[in-house]
């Protein structure tokens, strides 16, 4: 049978084999450009977050080599360099370990604002926040927290350093967990 271009009857490719999904070079630049910038998170980690991240070899001693480099251009082509490591491995492990770290450091981040605010509070309302936070938290010591706001108050009014005000965080930050 002879094929003609307007025979309807020619074999027709198949679809699945005509439509293979090609990955344009537009959109591989972009994964490789995600790729590098998620190696460049893993190369700016404070030692102790890095450390629990779990890392194939040659990406951890390409990323160990990348935060000793200070150089502008040598660190650049070294995170070059760990993009093109991370194309060769399955990097989703990575990002979830990586999203884990920031969400408890998000976490983290809240705490600290939310005792912060309560310390501010108990500076500016005094013992109207006080009955309010021990009525959340049974486990507070009313005594302790009222010298320490009034002390805190003493320091703000007569512009002396806020060693109070410090020992009240502190006592938050324990008592708010």
């Amino acid at each position: 049978m002879s094929k003609h271009p307007n025979n309807p009857n020619d074999e027709l490719p198949d679809e699945e084999h005509s439509h293979t999904e090609e990955i344009s070079k537009s959109q591989r630049k972009r994964d490789m450009h995600a790729l590098q910038a998620m190696g460049q998170k893993l190369v700016e980690l404070p030692k102790e977050q890095f450390e629990k991240i779990t890392l194939e070899e040659s990406l951890y001693d390409a990323i160990v080599a990348a935060r000793d480099i200070r150089q502008h251009g040598a660190r650049k082509r070294q995170l070059q360099y760990i993009g093109k490591v991370m194309r060769s491995i399955d990097a989703r492990p990575i990002k979830e370990q990586l999203e884990t770290l920031q969400g408890h450091s998000s976490q983290a981040t809240q705490a600290l604002h939310n005792t912060e605010r309560w310390r501010d509070r108990l500076i500016q309302e005094g013992d109207h926040a006080l009955e309010e936070l021990v009525k959340q938290y049974q486990d507070a010591d009313r005594q302790y927290l009222r010298q320490l706001v009034r002390n805190a108050q003493k320091e703000t009014l007569t512009n002396k350093a806020p060693k109070s005000a410090r020992a009240l965080f502190r006592y938050l930050r324990e008592l708010l967990g």
